[in-house]
């Protein structure tokens, strides 16, 4: 198989590289980008954060990233389906590995994710993370507005996630409530997509809930979401529960009702006009999956905001 190699994610030529790996062998990183802590000369940065401790029901999700990683071995350099192109051809990319975290020492967490994620965008490059739980978006957003300043959320889940919030809690079902009373999100131009269980508060966040999006055509929640985000710099946080249990049924707190996958990739694919800042799955976890369903899920996604930011690159170019 002459000018052919194996272990793209070590043996990559450039950040733009095709690999040739079978699906079936070689080194799993996220769509086999090349792994390297230099990213000097990338746009965009995929990054795991392999952290479960905030979870209130079912612990696993520190196994996502690795899932996640795996799953995406199924795309394999065929142009992207429904992009139509080789994402990676104009969008250089690295897998930058996992975060290193103390499992004994939780009240560092935030500060760790926090330093690091504000040192991988620091130069611009655009940041895909995989979870882990939803407390790291908390983290991950006050690096992002650090660097962009407060941001509409957009995000999929079955939960709202403004649960109480004393500021020292570690607790994957209070973060935005967090993120609104601190002003790193822009309440006005938030919404939540896919809403299944009722929370105390809603902090002005817009909420499309579960049988909403049932009822809606996947182009009329995408319309809603950019029309209430109105061009705002956004950041997108997709937790895997937003997908009904049959879809996605690796995760820590299922909901029954939900969409199914091709509804809301479908839906996905709709907001090109949406301006991502930053972006992350999070929730999967494998133990309570089925033949990879969930992770195959979550991959999917990680590929389809990948695919986002690369048209966006091509339209700007």
């Amino acid at each position: 198989m002459p000018g052919k190699t194996i272990d793209h994610a070590f043996t990559a030529t450039s950040l733009t590289s095709a690999s040739t790996d079978p699906t079936f062998a070689g080194a799993l990183s996220f769509m086999r980008r090349r792994f390297s802590k230099d990213v000097s000369g990338a746009d965009t940065v995929v990054w795991g954060i392999p952290f479960d401790a905030a979870t209130s029901n079912r612990p696993g999700a520190r196994f996502g990233p690795q899932a996640i990683r795996r799953a995406s071995a199924i795309f394999d350099n065929d142009p992207q389906y429904p992009f139509g192109r080789d994402l990676f051809a104009a969008m250089p990319t690295v897998d930058y590995g996992d975060c290193l975290l103390d499992y004994g020492n939780h009240e560092e967490t935030p500060t760790t994710i926090e330093r690091e994620a504000a040192s991988l965008i620091s130069n611009g490059a655009f940041l895909l993370t995989l979870g882990g739980d939803h407390f790291i978006t908390w983290p991950l957003l006050k690096a992002h507005v650090s660097k962009h300043g407060p941001l509409a959320l957009v995000q999929f889940d079955a939960h709202q996630d403004t649960w109480f919030d004393d500021n020292r809690r570690i607790d994957h079902g209070s973060f935005v409530a967090r993120a609104a009373r601190d002003g790193l999100i822009d309440t006005a131009r938030s919404i939540q997509i896919g809403i299944r269980t009722h929370a105390p508060e809603d902090c002005g966040i817009r909420i499309l809930y579960g049988y909403e999006v049932e009822e809606m055509t996947a182009d009329q929640i995408a319309q809603t979401i950019l029309s209430h985000t109105q061009g705002a710099p956004s950041y997108l946080t997709f937790d895997i529960d937003c997908l009904d249990p049959a879809f996605a049924p690796g995760t820590g707190t299922p909901v029954s009702g939900g969409p199914s996958s091709a509804k809301i990739l479908s839906v996905l694919r709709k907001l090109q006009g949406l301006d991502i800042r930053g972006a992350d799955v999070v929730e999967v976890a494998p133990a309570y999956d089925h033949a990879d369903v969930t992770a195959i899920a979550g991959a999917t996604v990680a590929m389809y905001m990948l695919g986002l930011r690369a048209e966006r690159l091509a339209a700007e170019s």
